[in-house]
């Protein structure tokens, strides 16, 4: 339960040049949005692999962005008495989507580091899931501050469970397809790893989900 507080009055300001509901709804919103933009720069680098260390670049740069952005949700935190939403809630959502951007970050590193210079096919259909994912999370986590439209919030989070099962099933078909004899060993270590994380992002934007839906429920 939120604590009160008597700083709890309309327009408290934190320092920030914004209000205390702001900053932690815009902290979330613009998190989500930093995973958009780096899902589908990630789509780039399969699509032009020999530029792959300059688009990489720029998602480790939006990575470094997103963790500006919690480090900031997080300082307020500490700072504001009474919360929009839950302390516990805010902390779970932040360090979700601050996990989301990092797989996302991960596998451009290692199609770098692995000197990736021919994609596999199976690659881009599961890609295409993260940013569907990143997409409906970034459109859920920016109606939080209609908690009480929990009717959209709850439908936005199932979107965001179908893409998550997509992923999974893009993800089967790819190792599939990756571990078929003949396949290169060392071809197939490198693009499990990429995968994984792949899949890995997904599977972060379903947790966000699930704590949103946990929000709903409290709020209804």
């Amino acid at each position: 339960m939120r604590a009160l507080t008597p700083a709890a009055t309309p327009g408290y300001d934190l320092g920030m040049g914004l209000t205390k509901d702001a900053v932690f709804f815009d902290a979330l919103s613009e998190h989500a949005q930093k995973s958009v933009a780096a899902s589908k720069l990630l789509l780039d680098i399969l699509d032009r692999p020999e530029e792959a260390p300059a688009i990489a670049k720029k998602i480790k740069d939006i990575e470094h962005e997103g963790d500006r952005i919690t480090h900031r949700c997080l300082a307020a935190l500490h700072k504001t008495w009474i919360t929009p939403l839950d302390r516990e809630e805010i902390h779970a959502l932040i360090t979700r989507l601050d996990d989301v951007l990092d797989c996302i970050e991960a596998a451009s590193e290692r199609i770098v580091l692995f000197e990736i210079q021919i994609v596999m096919p199976e690659a881009r259909p599961l890609a295409e899931a993260v940013v569907a994912a990143c997409d409906t999370m970034s459109a859920a986590t920016g109606s939080l501050r209609d908690v009480k439209d929990g009717a959209r919030l709850l439908e936005l989070c199932v979107e965001i469970n179908r893409h998550e099962n997509a992923a999974d099933a893009h993800y089967r078909a790819a190792l599939a397809a990756l571990f078929k004899q003949g396949s290169d060993p060392l071809l197939v270590l490198k693009w499990r790893d990429i995968y994984d994380q792949l899949e890995n992002a997904t599977d972060r934007c379903e947790d966000v989900a699930n704590i949103i839906e946990g929000v709903v429920l409290e709020h209804a």
